[in-house]
């Protein structure tokens, strides 16, 4: 009888040829998309309530977002309310207001955004937009030109 003789086996290599071969394609394509997503970041801050006295007046311009409508305050009483358009906010007669107050009070930069419970998202960043900015059109030529108006905003809980 002859005995067997046991070839000792050595592991099989792992090919990875197929793996490298995902990663070529696949990190180009993670790398590009990764150029063209683009997050941008507001700075938002809470209203501050009245702490002490002080010799300045106290204006502040206030945005309202209820169920029925939006209000614009001054801080102690109701300026202008806009009742809804069917089931939408009027977010041109916010602008128009708003550029009326900027033109009232041109130093000033900051505003107050409140919003009732219940209110759908896309208002509050809709009316941001509108508290921050307005296209304005020029009479003669027609262009529109974007206008600053309120660019820091205070968001909070509708009283």
């Amino acid at each position: 009888m002859a005995k067997k003789q046991r070839k000792q086996h050595e592991p099989p290599e792992l090919d990875i040829t197929t793996f490298l071969n995902l990663m070529v394609v696949l990190i180009p394509f993670l790398l590009i998309s990764a150029v063209f997503s683009r997050i941008t970041i507001m700075e938002l801050s809470v209203p501050i309530g009245a702490g002490g006295a002080s010799n300045k007046p106290n204006f502040t311009i206030e945005v309202i977002i209820r169920n029925l409508g939006l209000e614009i305050a001054d801080g102690s009483s109701v300026v202008a309310a806009i009742p809804k358009k069917g089931d939408q906010h009027d977010m041109k007669k916010l602008s128009e207001l708003l550029v009326r107050l900027k033109a009232q009070y041109p130093e000033k930069e900051d505003a107050t955004v409140l919003m009732e419970p219940k209110i759908e998202y896309d208002y509050l960043i809709q009316v941001m937009d509108a508290v921050r900015s307005a296209e304005i059109r020029s009479p003669g030529s027609g262009a529109t030109q974007n206008m600053v108006l309120f660019p820091n905003i205070s968001i909070g809980d509708a009283p």
